[in-house]
């Protein structure tokens, strides 16, 4: 399977520099959830957005095939085709947003990688796609289609998935704008039977490894 190159990657990182609903989400659960002075890794960590908006005590670190910093915490790495490391640390709180559509067939592998630079009482955070969303989303770049059951049933294989849910219910595939809705998906963390599955987007999964299911 061929994957997308660094030349893609320098131009579509910087589509995301700005702070998303998604990632805002997501820093939340790390700021609550998260040791005093964790380490953490942000795997596909593009321009490192997710580094100013989490707690200033956690130790920042970040791979990407074409980052856009050359601080010593920020390490290029051919994520799909490499083994996902850093320095042969092991890290408290490892985080990957918006990366596994693009992994293709190599995900399960990938987690596998994740699994083994996880501290034993550290916790996973993962986003993934909607792919059954009733808009029916399908990106170009994406090359992992699989259903959110069958994510969450291939993450099992080495985590143990605490919790799942949508980072907010839209009838429409798009970024949640209304500020009423925004607030309210702020505070909300569930995923509901039937709604969730036809109108959820992107799902966040907290896990840990399998033989610690205990996340304080």
């Amino acid at each position: 399977m061929n994957f997308y190159t660094k030349q893609y990657w320098i131009k579509e990182n910087y589509k995301y520099k700005n702070v998303h609903f998604r990632l805002e989400k997501i820093a939340k659960i790390i700021n609550m959830k998260s040791k005093k002075s964790a380490d953490l890794l942000d795997i596909g960590c593009g321009t490192a957005t997710l580094s100013t908006i989490i707690r200033e005590d956690l130790n920042y670190f970040g791979i990407d095939i074409a980052p856009h910093s050359k601080e010593p915490n920020i390490k290029e790495l051919d994520i799909a085709n490499s083994v996902i490391q850093f320095d042969e640390r092991k890290f408290d709180v490892i985080v990957s947003s918006g990366l596994f559509e693009y992994l293709g067939d190599k995900h399960i592998e990938k987690m596998n990688e994740i699994s083994n630079i996880l501290e034993d009482r550290g916790i996973f955070i993962v986003s993934f796609s909607n792919m059954k969303h009733i808009k029916k989303p399908n990106y170009p770049s994406w090359n992992n289609s699989e259903s959110i059951s069958v994510f969450k049933s291939n993450l099992e294989k080495n985590f143990r998935v605490i919790d799942y849910f949508p980072a907010y219910h839209n009838t429409k595939y798009t970024e949640i704008s209304n500020g009423f809705w925004k607030k309210l998906a702020r505070k909300i963390n569930i995923n509901i039977p039937v709604i969730s599955k036809l109108w959820g987007i992107d799902f966040i999964f907290i896990c840990t490894k399998k033989e610690n299911s205990n996340v304080n």
